[in-house]
């Protein structure tokens, strides 16, 4: 297990402003698929069409190595986890449901038991390995690209919102009101007296990825000028929702698609999907709560545009998980 950590943190080291900063955003993101064909099982074909998204994307990866200063290297998050890091988070029960490595499935506890899951969520944000940095700059159409290309999905958002809040309950979505404004208030106002985060009822501090701290001189949001400084992903244990899902909040905010009409649903098979949602924290919460948020809390139409837009947008702090379906 110190051998798996160490080669990792080596991989990892350059965009932690570690030993061998100098190099490029291209070879990060070879380390990082590296990791994902050793420790998730992707294959080698996936990995050559999710190059091909990154490399056209120009900016997609886990931050402009140039200015990213994680406050956590892989090691440190490691020294958090009882024993190695990748097995303590498996589960063979999950594994068996959902197919692949580091998925968790989706139902309702109070009706349903895992294995009448329909859809799976990845336990962890991309690339979805315990103790990589999560993958930022990404826009939203190239995430919905990258999780196809592991035969997966992006999700929709009462799917994020279950996985956060521990128990995946029909969709709510009021097409009938027609517009993003009255669909997001009349949610908001159905969810707003009951809220809950993924590790209670009440906020706290300390409990998930928030600490960190934006570049000096972050200026809204340049690639030259923000680091995406972020921790590993699971390096803080206790930020689980009750379905075993972590980091959904803190760390990247992510990607995930709003349907505004039932055939824009990616959980019916939807492929042109609806209009971007951002869902939860990042990696300043804990200083700076920079607006509300809840585990069913939908945002307003930030940066809005349909998910498979070329335009749709991307940042320093905002990354994406992958959903997949199993029934």
């Amino acid at each position: 297990m110190r051998k798996a950590i160490a080669a990792l943190g080596v991989c990892l080291a350059l965009v932690s402003g570690g030993p061998g900063a100098a190099a490029t955003l291209a070879e990060n993101n070879e380390a990082m698929f590296r990791l994902m064909q050793e420790k998730r099982g992707v294959t080698a074909s996936q990995i050559a069409r999710i190059r091909e998204i990154f490399n056209a994307s120009g900016m997609a990866g886990q931050g402009n190595p140039a200015v990213t200063r994680h406050p956590m290297t892989p090691q440190q998050a490691a020294a958090k986890v009882p024993g190695d890091p990748y097995q303590y988070y498996r589960n063979a029960r999950f594994e068996r449901i959902c197919g692949r490595k580091y998925m968790a499935p989706l139902y309702d506890p109070a009706t349903e038991r895992p294995e009448d899951a329909e859809v799976c969520v990845d336990m962890f944000e991309y690339p979805n390995v315990p103790m990589a940095y999560p993958v930022t700059w990404i826009s939203a159409r190239e995430a919905a690209l990258v999780c196809a290309a592991e035969g997966k999905r992006m999700g929709d958002a009462h799917e994020w919102e279950g996985a956060a809040a521990g128990a995946l309950l029909e969709p709510d979505y009021r097409f009938d009101l027609g517009s993003h404004g009255a669909m997001r208030a009349a949610h908001n106002a159905k969810w707003g007296q009951q809220k809950t985060w993924t590790y209670g009822p009440q906020w706290r501090r300390g409990i998930c990825a928030q600490n960190s701290s934006k570049s000096p001189g972050c200026n809204g949001g340049s690639w030259s000028g923000c680091g995406s400084n972020t921790y590993p992903v699971g390096a803080f244990p206790n930020c689980r929702s009750g379905l075993g899902v972590y980091d959904l909040e803190g760390n990247a905010a992510e990607h995930m698609n709003l349907p505004m009409a039932p055939s824009q649903m990616a959980s019916r098979g939807s492929t042109t999907l609806g209009v971007t949602e951002m869902k939860g924290s990042w990696f300043i919460w804990d200083k700076i709560r920079a607006h509300e948020e809840w585990a069913r809390w939908r945002a307003p139409y930030w940066h809005g545009s349909r998910v498979m837009s070329t335009a749709s947008h991307r940042n320093y702090h905002l990354g994406f998980r992958c959903f997949r379906d199993v029934r």
